[in-house]
């Protein structure tokens, strides 16, 4: 029964105070039920254990990786009655998500994802038939024969760009990684030939972010760094243990309301206005046959209702735009704090070309070290360092330890990732140690052998990026192109910054200064060269 309903002649203070203290009522009941620890689970903490020293909410992937010592590679946590177990061992991804993914596909309930998004984000929707058609159709769009035969053509030009503005606007470079991003993100696509015309077939919407001014790539970055502080493990009460929590004034509680609603409120805002801007250039008569305009055109067969259509939007920019940029910071930081990896890496690159053209994604075989130099970037920082949470949708057990239905699955990706035993000295950025890891990340997702991983940066199971093959492109392209022409180095008149990470559950390196030095000058007359020759691309979609 509603709240309201059950206290009509309340008033609002007089209501506020009746929930507030019927919700702590209810709060002190649960932890007395709930103190002991069920029997069979993973070794691990008590609710009244876990709650005693919670660590920060950004800290929690290294208290997780701290337990893990002491508990083992599955640790189970209870916390007001509801079980979160906690893989830091390659053996349970593989044995649990990997091979048993039809139970271990699911999301958790989240009562603040689903305020924000409607549960209409395929990132955390549950598992299920609306989830497998949008999953299907952003498949379709970023296969790897799809990234090979459409999309590599815009992601070198927009890599060109991201040279030029480095080149230009050196102290922009936090921000241009994040234009190259976005860019790739909302106008990938491919250049066909019909008769003396080209044709332009965009990915996801059709336009491009020209510079770091654009205002729709700066309202999504500001949405992504709110979504991330709002969903971070640990930041918000326990409405889904306790459900009566959520009439209890807000103020008491952090202002969890408040918080969700305003990034519920940027993400329609801008989703909307994407979507409202697709159908008036359709009802213009222009169908550019982006990712977008290919689901509208679809829209008998599919029915998406404009809520989830705005998602789907949604979800394909922020994980387009955040994943790729946030690599190449820790890349570009990686390179002024190891030199002689950076030395390294432009030896091979020299070794290959000259300063006649800058590398291409041909080039990819010839040059391994780069490819090494990713794969540590995801290892060393990354940007999920606890994943997104699964769930286990029937009892299971693994090991003679029990998993409940319902339970929380959190794949401790920074475990994983600094696991001595898999990694020697993992605090050190060392591409070395994936000399024998030759292909790219989907090969190895897809292995049987989960000592084969290079990581988990794209996730596991079912659940593994679907944009996961043009996300290695443009890690490739971009991370190449920028080694090819630049030196980064540590200006030593200003802070660089920590190689840490920030706040929320997508983390990027802090902000940092650099020193960006052009290796010759004759690439700077072949970047502007090879901007001309990328600006015959742009102006068919600008």
């Amino acid at each position: 029964m509603d709240l309201i309903m059950a206290f009509p002649a309340l008033t609002a203070l007089q209501l506020g105070v009746v929930a507030s203290l019927v919700g702590l009522l209810a709060t002190a009941l649960a932890a007395i039920r709930i103190g002991k620890r069920p029997e069979g689970l993973p070794p691990g903490r008590s609710q009244s254990e876990t709650s005693s020293r919670s660590p920060k909410p950004a800290l929690i992937f290294g208290k997780f990786t701290e337990w893990s010592k002491k508990y083992g590679g599955l640790i189970s946590l209870q916390r007001f009655g509801n079980t979160s177990i906690v893989i830091n061992d390659w053996f349970y991804v593989k044995n649990l998500l990997d091979k048993k993914s039809n139970i271990y596909s699911n999301r958790p309930k989240n009562h603040i994802a689903h305020l924000i998004t409607g549960s209409d984000n395929v990132a955390m929707m549950q598992y299920g038939d609306t989830w497998r058609k949008m999953r299907k159709l952003i498949h379709q769009a970023f296969m790897e024969s799809t990234c090979d035969k459409e999309h590599y053509k815009i992601q070198e030009a927009e890599a060109t760009q991201m040279l030029y503005d480095f080149l230009t606007r050196p102290e922009e470079n936090m921000l241009h990684p994040r234009r190259f991003s976005n860019s790739m993100t909302t106008s990938t696509g491919k250049l066909l030939g019909r008769g003396a015309k080209p044709l332009l077939t965009f990915a996801v919407l059709g336009w491009r972010a020209k510079d770091t001014k654009d205002e729709h790539m700066l309202r999504l970055y500001e949405i992504l760094e709110k979504w991330s502080v709002v969903l971070e493990v640990g930041a918000n009460p326990p409405l889904d243990a306790i459900p009566f929590l959520k009439y209890v004034p807000e103020w008491l509680l952090g202002g969890w309301r408040t918080r969700a609603t305003e990034v519920k409120n940027l993400m329609e805002g801008l989703y909307y206005e994407v979507l409202g801007k697709i159908r008036a250039r359709r009802e213009g008569g222009v169908n550019l046959h982006s990712f977008v305009d290919r689901v509208l055109d679809q829209q008998e067969k599919n029915q998406f209702g404009d809520h989830q259509l705005a998602f789907l939007i949604g979800v394909l920019l922020e994980g387009g735009s955040d994943t790729s940029s946030s690599l190449i910071l820790a890349i570009i930081r990686a390179m002024m704090q190891y030199p002689d990896v950076q030395n390294k890496a432009q030896a091979e690159i020299d070794s290959v070309l000259g300063s006649d053209r800058s590398p291409r994604w041909s080039d990819f075989s010839k040059l391994p070290y780069i490819n090494m130099i990713i794969k540590e970037a995801h290892r060393w920082r990354p940007v999920l360092p606890l994943g997104v949470s699964h769930a286990v949708s029937q009892d299971d057990t693994i090991n003679g330890m029990r998993l409940p239905k319902d339970s929380e699955v959190i794949i401790n990706v920074w475990a994983l990732h600094n696991d001595p035993k898999k990694w020697e000295s993992p605090e050190r950025f060392m591409p070395e140690r994936y000399r024998d890891y030759p292909e790219l990340a989907p090969f190895y997702a897809a292995s049987h052998d989960f000592e084969k991983r290079d990581h988990v940066g794209y996730g596991a199971s079912r659940r593994i990026c679907p944009g996961i093959h043009l996300a290695e492109r443009n890690l490739f392209i971009g991370t190449a192109k920028l080694l090819w022409a630049f030196r980064f180095s540590a200006d030593p008149e200003k802070e660089a910054g920590a190689a840490t990470e920030g706040h929320g559950f997508i983390h990027c390196v802090d902000a940092y200064q650099c020193n960006v030095e052009l290796r010759d000058e004759a690439k700077r007359a072949t970047i502007l060269r090879e901007l001309e020759e990328a600006r015959a691309v742009f102006e068919l979609y600008e």
